[in-house]
């Protein structure tokens, strides 16, 4: 059951006639959507799963985009950040109880898309965060026909020596009940209000830089700091178990920037060339939100991605009709 959600129009910059539901996991959490429209005659709905801290408003240029290219887009809140349920007394730490809650999210996502009647066949395109909660959902047969990722957080990126502390502390703190507090060298502040656009990890665009921190500055309930200490374990425990399974036999194509300083660039690499087909593209001197970054690069990007669903599809129609 679907209801309408709020939704900042003005500042996702979107396209036209965009609308925000609730819907809820079998779980009880409640989760906001927002179907950004594209043209009557779609080639199909693109669901896209954010990364950590994101929001649905936030790529509202990016479906403006793929509407252009035909194609409708579904994005969502994950439990835990944007408009739907939080967890903690702190509104801002970024948690989950276990990262395979996410893939209850991704099933009522489905769902909803069915009971919007959107336009079929569905693509998928994954973020960050989101790229990890996508793999998954491809190897657990998610409805698509092709998928596109950006840094997708097939792995974190952590000094060497650190890494085993990370392991412990997140273990430790999750089993003698300091899960919910932060992860140590994070804050309760959104990272584009406390970094300046200057040598950001995020983008190499002022105009994007300036969008997202609009977002969270008139809507301070978007705001979301660092990830707790059992967030940190359990999305340490879930890129350690995707790395030991197969990719997918899913035509997919991930974009990653060639300055990538928050994700694990070797594991993307590793994952790629042994993806059956798949494709990784490198942007030269792009950071990590290669989709909110200059004009150009972003037009490079979507082309590319709608190019890639378009000819999937049509691939998959000819075998199928053979």
């Amino acid at each position: 059951m679907i209801e309408p959600a709020p939704f900042l129009d003005e500042l996702a910059e979107g396209p036209g006639g965009t609308n925000a539901v609730w819907t809820r996991t079998r779980d009880g959490v409640r989760l906001r959507l927002a179907h950004f429209p594209g043209p009557e005659e779609a080639k199909g709905t693109i669901l896209l799963f954010p990364g950590r801290t994101e929001y649905v408003e936030k790529y509202g240029r990016t479906a403006a985009d793929f509407a252009a290219h035909g194609f409708h887009t579904l994005a969502i809140d994950w439990r835990g950040q944007g408009l739907s349920d939080r967890f903690l007394t702190d509104l801002r730490t970024g948690h989950v109880n276990a990262f395979l809650d996410y893939q209850k999210d991704v099933a009522a996502m489905v769902e909803a898309a069915r009971e919007m009647k959107l336009p079929e066949p569905f693509f998928l395109i994954a973020h960050s965060m989101g790229g990890a909660i996508g793999l998954r959902a491809l190897m657990q047969g998610l409805p698509v026909r092709a998928a596109a990722f950006t840094g997708p957080m097939w792995g974190i990126r952590i000094a060497p020596q650190l890494r085993p502390f990370a392991w412990a502390l997140g273990w430790s703190g999750s089993r003698i009940g300091f899960g919910h507090l932060y992860a140590p060298g994070t804050r309760p502040d959104p990272y584009v209000v406390e970094a300046a656009f200057e040598d950001n990890l995020l983008t190499t665009d002022t105009d994007m830089y300036d969008y997202m921190r609009r977002h969270i500055e008139a809507e301070p309930k978007l705001q979301l700091g660092g990830p707790s200490l059992r967030w940190l374990h359990e999305a340490l425990a879930e890129c350690w178990m995707l790395s030991r399974r197969p990719s997918p036999d899913v035509p997919c194509v991930t974009f990653v920037g060639s300055n990538e300083r928050i994700v694990d660039v070797p594991r993307i690499r590793a994952r790629m060339a042994q993806w059956p087909g798949g494709r990784l593209e490198v942007i030269e001197g792009g950071e990590h939100e290669v989709l909110m970054d200059r004009p150009a690069v972003r037009a490079q990007i979507t082309s590319a991605i709608a190019a890639h669903f378009t000819r999937s599809a049509e691939e998959r129609s000819r075998a199928e009709s053979a």
